[in-house]
């Protein structure tokens, strides 16, 4: 019998939910393949019919939880003209306010941030990985480098240096979350901490209501 596009998908799924379990019970690196097979349930031609191999699985996995670069681009440059500064400040407030509330996406970034080795047959989904961080730096440093931006950057803090600080405390903040849940109150911490990296940076910041409302990030 022909498998229709719709078994295919199916079991596109569910190899990638069999990949989430083991990357997460034993890690990256000590999961193979053969694993994922038979954890899923279906043939190793299977997974090498959806997947050339583990890099291109693994970078499968981390896509349904982050913005496609397409959806990135547009998200962080749809700024409004009055302050080029507050879609990036709440494209950072929804992202951790989605990673708290979607389990799903604890599971894969956990995965990501404390499961992970990026060995030699992960170099592919590696790169792939390092080109997605390269871009969110580079388009948080387009907002800071804005002719109405840039001058309200404290002194010694280029654009460049802005745009980094940004992306390590949004990083340090999922790492520490994932790592402690109880080390702050998603409810009420997410939105001051993400404002005093900003307070950090730009001399007349101007935080949002303190009870704006996060949406989770897609």
């Amino acid at each position: 019998m022909r498998r229709t596009k719709e078994d295919a998908e199916k079991t596109r799924i569910t190899i990638l939910e069999a990949a989430e379990t083991l990357f997460l019970e034993k890690g990256v690196a000590h999961t193979s393949l053969e694993h994922i097979a038979r954890q899923a349930g279906v043939t190793r031609g299977a997974v090498y019919w959806h997947f050339a191999n583990k890099a291109d699985l693994f970078t499968a996995m981390l896509n349904q939880v982050r913005l496609p670069p397409e959806q990135l681009v547009e998200r962080i440059s749809g700024c409004p003209e009055h302050d080029p500064l507050q879609t990036l400040r709440q494209l950072c407030v929804d992202a951790l306010s989605g990673l708290v509330q979607d389990e799903k996406k604890q599971r894969i970034f956990t995965i990501l941030l404390r499961r992970c080795e990026f060995t030699e047959e992960l170099r592919p989904a590696e790169e792939r990985h390092e080109a997605f961080i390269n871009l969110f730096i580079e388009l948080c440093e387009q907002q800071f480098n804005n002719p109405a931006v840039r001058p309200r950057l404290y002194p010694g803090i280029c654009p460049r240096l802005a745009a980094r600080t940004v992306h390590a405390v949004l990083i340090g903040m999922f790492h520490d979350w994932l790592r402690d849940p109880t080390i702050f109150n998603p409810e009420i911490d997410i939105s001051p901490i993400v404002d005093a990296c900003f307070r950090g940076l730009v001399k007349d910041w101007h935080c949002c209501p303190p009870n704006d409302q996060a949406k989770p990030a897609p």
